[in-house]
């Protein structure tokens, strides 16, 4: 096991480039599955999520080569995947394996998944999973301790999703890929992970239309075998970005971010403003450099009549859910008082008792929404990373606090950002990744 030892209230300043969009990658690489010929992928962030789905590819039957020594660049042979059933071990280490159930079935005409792992942050159904595939021609039978689909052939049909689920769209968008006939999605989920793997899919000869609304409609090749070769760039991760503007902002520093997607930004950009947090671009490129200022004014503004302000998550456009955590640390350096309302996850909240124990004023209404208070001087802290974005929340309230901190069970940060110690350590940070006793 490792930590991090962080010595806070020192300027995160430079310039740094995001990387590669997890969310993005991990459902790409299961898509490669669906692909006989060679796909090859830049930009693929190399960390532990992605190191583990390789494996799981791998265990599968593909090839994967890898074309720079960074490794986030790679060949992806699979002509010669052989299993239809994946890993107990490794399925249950990752909650991106629940996106392999469409390719293998479409490949092997079968498949069984194990109940897939991940962030312990409250209930994850797979049920729009299912219900998608189903629709789509699969025979589904569920067990306690997994799934088990089996389809002859895959046919296209009019799918209304139950809810805007990004990973059961993914399922359902690569199966309707190599369907028979026209497949209509609604309700689908438009997040830029998922027009990214849309366009993944376009880039191999398959039709769709709709990419970045709610309703898609893919016109089904009718055999995995008519998808071509392939090369794909994953876009930058705005998750990692929002990590960066948040921890630049809450020391001062002066912060260059290279490479950004403008449009990938846009309500995190709003939500940021609510906390008197300001950020321009270096020019109207949709890919850009976003600058980010020293002493921002960190103040909460208030709704039009004065009313304590709301921030919340919602499917894409929305704010994402997966920035609620980096966004309350950040709160609590904001002069205000501003009310969070994570609708999606019944736990995500609860790691907010570690930044109480660090000085922070939360009220934790109910697991699904918090009354944050600020500014409060946070303090040295010896923590725990209860989850990948959890984890980064806790790096971002070290990196803020007085004194010297640390933070445990680093493998959660590893899951989801590449080589954050040493990224930040040439921003100036004070952080030494050291093994635990």
């Amino acid at each position: 096991m490792q930590e991090f030892k962080i010595t806070g209230q020192v300027p995160i300043q430079g310039e740094i480039t995001p990387q590669g969009n997890k969310n993005e990658a991990l459902p790409i690489l299961c898509a490669a599955l669906l692909n006989a010929n060679e796909v090859t992928l830049r930009n693929v962030p190399n960390i532990k999520d992605i190191q583990k789905l390789i494996e799981i590819l791998e265990f599968l039957g593909a090839k994967v080569e890898y074309l720079s020594q960074s490794k986030n660049d790679l060949k992806i042979n699979t002509v010669e995947v052989i299993e239809s059933r994946l890993s107990d071990e490794l399925s249950k280490q990752i909650r991106g394996s629940v996106t392999l159930l469409a390719p293998i079935l479409a490949r092997m005409g079968s498949v069984y998944l194990p109940r897939p792992g991940g962030d312990k942050i409250g209930r994850r159904r797979v049920d729009t999973h299912l219900m998608a595939l189903e629709a789509l021609g699969a025979k589904v039978e569920v067990f306690h301790e997994g799934y088990q689909l089996d389809a002859t052939i895959l046919k296209g049909a009019n799918i209304l999703l139950d809810e805007a689920s990004v990973t059961g769209t993914e399922n359902a968008v690569m199966a309707a890929s190599v369907a028979n006939g026209i497949t209509k999605i609604e309700n689908a989920a438009c997040e830029p992970h998922v027009q990214g793997l849309c366009n993944f899919l376009v880039k191999q000869g398959v039709k769709i239309e709709g990419i970045g609304s709610n309703v898609l409609t893919i016109y089904g090749l009718g055999s995995h075998k008519k998808l071509k070769s392939v090369e794909h760039t994953i876009g930058p991760d705005y998750l990692e970005i929002g990590s960066f503007i948040s921890m630049a902002a809450l020391t001062g520093g002066a912060l260059t971010i290279k490479n950004v997607n403008r449009d990938d930004l846009r309500m995190i950009r709003q939500v940021f403003r609510k906390m008197g947090i300001e950020f321009t671009y270096r020019d109207d490129n949709l890919i850009t450099d976003l600058i980010l200022a020293p002493d921002q004014s960190l103040t909460m503004g208030t709704d039009v009549h004065g009313e304590i302000a709301k921030i919340d998550d919602a499917p894409w456009p929305a704010f994402p859910a997966d920035l609620i955590s980096i966004a309350i640390v950040t709160a609590t350096q904001c002069k205000g008082t501003i009310l969070f309302h994570e609708k999606m996850f019944e736990s995500r909240l609860y790691f907010t008792d570690k930044l109480v124990s660090m000085g922070a004023k939360i009220v934790l209404c109910d697991p699904h929404r918090a009354l944050v208070i600020g500014p409060t001087q946070l303090f040295s802290a010896k923590l725990s990373s209860p989850d990948i974005r959890a984890g980064m929340a806790l790096v971002i309230a070290a990196l803020a606090a007085e004194g010297e901190s640390v933070i445990q069970n680093i493998i959660q940060v590893d899951r989801g950002y590449e080589k954050m110690d040493e990224r930040l350590t040439k921003l100036g940070a004070k952080i030494e990744r050291r093994d635990t006793k």
